[in-house]
């Protein structure tokens, strides 16, 4: 982690101590709290409805050494529950609360990108054939230019169509058995022109 750099990560990471010595690489952080193991009491309301407060360690008993950092909470619409994150931006007008929580939504696609491929392209509970160190590297690189064309190709679908689309509303599984029904037809008869 350098500065310039913005660091998601999902909910039971942000200890203190953890979250103070990621902090000091000078990266952004910007993580979702776990349920309520911290009490959020608030130090400051924001125009946005965020808000500043003072986290503290659990070994922190006489709260001497507390990290202020902003929270956020929001709800996603299908769902109903209600996330908190905590950033160390602080500048709710430079990085409004709406923002900071539809970016974070965005991290959920790397998700969905290692269930593709490790239980839709893979297949769930298999593992890679090869016996050495080489070929199981060319097996993983092979997978992943498969599942990176598989993606463009979507891209592609979604681009083409007249609604806008987008490609995350396109389903992998649908587009990888339309590919495994490609490679096994049989080749179709080619006749050159002369």
């Amino acid at each position: 982690m350098r500065p310039g750099m913005l660091v998601l990560a999902d909910r039971g990471y942000p200890g203190v101590e953890l979250w103070r010595g990621w902090a000091t690489s000078g990266a952004e952080l910007l993580m979702r709290l776990a349920g309520s193991r911290y009490s959020l009491v608030p130090d400051e309301v924001l125009a946005d409805g965020s808000w500043l407060t003072t986290v503290y360690g659990h070994t922190d008993r006489r709260r001497e050494h507390g990290i202020q950092v902003r929270a956020v909470r929001y709800q996603l619409e299908a769902a109903g529950e209600e996330y908190t994150l905590l950033t160390t931006l602080t500048d709710h007008e430079q990085y409004p609360g709406s923002e900071l929580a539809a970016l974070y939504t965005e991290r959920w696609e790397i998700e969905s990108t290692f269930k593709e491929l490790k239980a839709q392209q893979i297949g769930a509970g298999q593992v890679l054939a090869s016996k050495t160190p080489d070929g199981i590297l060319q097996q993983i690189w092979g997978h992943l230019l498969v599942h990176y064309a598989l993606r463009v190709h979507m891209l592609q679908a979604a681009r083409a169509n007249t609604e806008n689309l987008d490609p995350d509303r396109l389903s992998f599984t649908t587009c990888l058995r339309a590919a495994r029904r490609i490679t096994m037809m049989p080749p179709a008869d080619f006749f050159p022109s002369a």
